[in-house]
């Protein structure tokens, strides 16, 4: 057990020694980090606007079946609970359309 962890600490130290022998001038890490941060930018809007997509089907989903449930279990309230679930699915919708919408301002800033 000894011998494990003296090896990893001594590869720890050897890479921790290494890493400035691998650093870049001043000037091409402005503009390396400005081109990664947009790069990074546009691919954490895509996956959080999918996940936000995602997540909302589900809910619509949801939405859908509850109703269809509350409409069997009562056929005399099925035209409130229609006008309830079409509600719920405009706000769902609104949310995902906010997402999309400030994927777009974050990414034209």
């Amino acid at each position: 057990m000894n011998r494990i962890r003296f090896f990893l600490f001594s590869v720890l130290g050897v890479l921790m020694f290494a890493a400035p022998s691998f650093a870049q001038a001043a000037a091409e890490v402005a503009a390396d980090n400005q081109f990664t941060v947009s790069k990074y930018a546009k691919l954490a809007a895509g996956f959080g606007f999918g996940i936000a997509a995602g997540l909302a089907a589900l809910g619509q989903s949801r939405v859908a079946a509850a109703a269809a449930e509350g409409a069997a279990r009562n056929p005399g309230a099925s035209g409130r609970i229609q006008t309830l679930m079409i509600l719920g699915l405009v706000f769902i919708e609104t949310l995902v359309l906010f997402t999309l919408l400030v994927a777009f301002i974050f990414l034209n800033v």
